[in-house]
């Protein structure tokens, strides 16, 4: 673990670029990956998206930050060729090379080159879109464990750095928390705390892979006949390595808010122990790191809120939530969670 420092405002998420236009990305499409379509533009918090309809078909073309690393893209269009030849229980979007068969291409763009890739598209209706039950949890954790057992198998390394939605750099958010509001702060506080004595002394016991990292409702997609089926899985473009654990950590933190929160906690928990059943430093590590998850949403979203007061309402859409399952977490006894946790893995 690297010792703390301040996550830096030229951060990625922080960069501007100059956009392309709709008749610009359907140029692109045609001329670099032939395939003749309209182009709509989705909402994305790293680069461009748009949605490519083509007769018959439909896919995601995506244009890189020009500040981004190729060389996480590179990694991203690794592990993505990986899981292609992986039996998932759900589909991932599969990358589309280009008419010269290279998995993307490069735009020279004002400000630097931009990094073009076309994935396939997958349908289906964001879980994000309504809360979730119980029996879409115990899919999301039979899904979420699949894909984790596929991405156990991933050789790619991410190239050095460090990605401010990373856990295994939570510490380093330390530097942040005066975005807070003062009246949150010790809660914050608390959870930086629990994870350096709970969860850093066992650090080297978790077992590590390669993670998606950001496995929340608007990045799965349900089956519009039948809502409790997991169809899809999208966005890979916050791919790190670290602990297994930790995605699971992520997924249940968007789950807690509501009041059958630990219900969907558990069931969460049964899937994916069905498929890959924890080991016993994970089972400890798991509370600590989903608190840390729903921090790092605070501190990051309140401090780039800050910065980007324009995008305020985007980039608080998941605040009030996250505030909730942070302060329905703290109210629950270490004991009756530790419990709840070990009983769910009993599977």
């Amino acid at each position: 673990m690297s010792q703390p420092s301040p996550a830096p405002e030229s951060d990625i998420l922080n960069a501007d670029w100059e956009p392309c236009t709709v008749a610009e990305v359907e140029d692109l499409a045609l001329s670099v990956f032939g395939r003749a379509g309209t182009a709509k533009r989705l909402t994305s918090e790293r680069d461009e998206t748009f949605k490519l309809t083509t007769d018959g078909e439909s896919f995601t073309l995506k244009i890189a930050n020009p500040v981004e690393d190729v060389r996480s893209l590179a990694f991203q269009a690794d592990v993505l060729l990986h899981l292609a030849r992986r039996p998932l229980l759900v589909p991932v979007p599969r990358l589309v090379p280009t008419l010269g068969g290279e998995v993307s291409h490069i735009l020279p763009a004002r400000g630097g080159n931009r990094v073009v890739r076309l994935l396939t598209y997958l349908e289906g209706d964001l879980m994000g879109a309504s809360a979730a039950n119980p029996r879409q949890c115990r899919r999301i954790g039979l899904a979420l464990a699949s894909l984790s057992s596929g991405l156990a198998g991933a050789t790619a390394r991410p190239p050095p750095g460090k990605l401010l939605w990373d856990l295994s750099h939570f510490r380093d958010l330390d530097s942040l928390t005066s975005f807070v509001g003062a009246e949150r702060r010790p809660m914050i506080q608390t959870v930086l705390d629990e994870f350096e004595a709970r969860v850093l002394p066992i650090w080297g016991d978790l077992r590590m892979q390669v993670l998606h990292n950001d496995f929340n409702p608007y990045n799965i997609l349900l089956d519009p006949e039948a809502p409790d089926e997991v169809v899809g899985i999208i966005d890979f473009g916050d791919m790190v390595f670290g602990p297994m654990i930790a995605d699971l950590a992520v997924a249940a933190s968007y789950h807690l808010w509501s009041e059958d929160g630990l219900e969907k906690l558990a069931s969460m928990l049964r899937g994916f122990c069905h498929v890959r059943p924890l080991e016993a430093a994970e089972i400890e590590a798991l509370p600590v790191l989903i608190a840390a998850r729903l921090a790092m949403t605070l501190i990051i979203t309140e401090w780039r809120a800050t910065l980007r007061p324009d995008e305020r309402d985007y980039i608080l859409r998941n605040h009030r939530s996250a505030w909730r399952g942070l302060a329905r977490l703290s109210e629950i006894p270490a004991a009756e969670l530790s419990r709840l946790i070990h009983d769910s893995c009993e599977v």
